[in-house]
């Protein structure tokens, strides 16, 4: 099965593992979450909000759900922060102009995130977990930088923890129409991108200050 087959089949594998058992469906929204960790054209903007709507029907539990979510996505993102440990950007580049296109990357995406975590530094690793197409490559530089993998778990547990509550919180609200979700989250995601840029403008200006009042109580 393709990536694109399995991204198409994907609603009805999870409804599929629901039917069958309670438990099944959990471990379905592990391993969708795992896997749209590893591979970004899986979207979850499908899964949870498809894991709110079993809330809403009665056959998943919430919490459950959002734990599941959690727990696939922060296992995910560890190959990826593994590879930025072990393998330089340079190395990585080249790859992903060769092999980029089977797993949805290019170098260009890459070089995206790496620039996004230059400017922002490790808070980035909390908020790049709430804005599609950023939250998984987030991983990489994070391992580039030689991130510890306390912060870089903590951080990355926390940001995904209120990615996955407002997806499955989107699926219980919204019930069948749960894979518009998209476009009710796209606005939210822009929302985190413009506070990721007034709070590192507001830094520098903090800093900015503080070395010119420094300077000056210093003559």
């Amino acid at each position: 099965m393709g990536l694109s087959e399995l991204v198409t089949q994907l609603p009805e594998l999870i409804g599929q593992a629901v039917e069958a058992n309670q438990w099944m469906g959990y471990v379905a929204i592990f391993a969708a979450m795992f896997l749209e960790n590893l591979f970004p054209p899986i979207p979850s903007e499908l899964i949870m909000p498809l894991g709110g709507f079993y809330v809403q029907q009665g056959q998943l539990q919430f919490l459950p759900v959002v734990l599941a979510g959690l727990l696939g996505t922060v296992i995910g993102a560890l190959p990826w922060y593994g590879i930025g440990r072990l393998i330089n950007e340079e190395r990585l580049e080249v790859w992903l102009s060769r092999h980029g296109r089977w797993i949805g990357i290019s170098p260009e995406e890459l070089a995206r995130s790496r620039r996004w975590f230059s400017r922002y530094g490790t808070a980035l690793v909390f908020w790049g977990r709430l804005v599609p197409g950023i939250r998984t490559l987030i991983s990489v530089p994070a391992g580039i930088e030689l991130m510890p993998m306390l912060p870089f778990l903590i951080w990355t547990t926390a940001g995904s923890l209120i990615w996955t509550l407002l997806l499955t919180g989107a699926g219980l609200a919204l019930g069948e129409s749960y894979s518009n979700v998209e476009v009710w989250i796209d606005p939210v995601s822009k929302v985190v991108k413009v506070a990721l840029v007034v709070a590192v403008l507001a830094g520098g200006i903090w800093l900015a200050l503080r070395i010119w009042r420094r300077s000056r109580n210093s003559h």
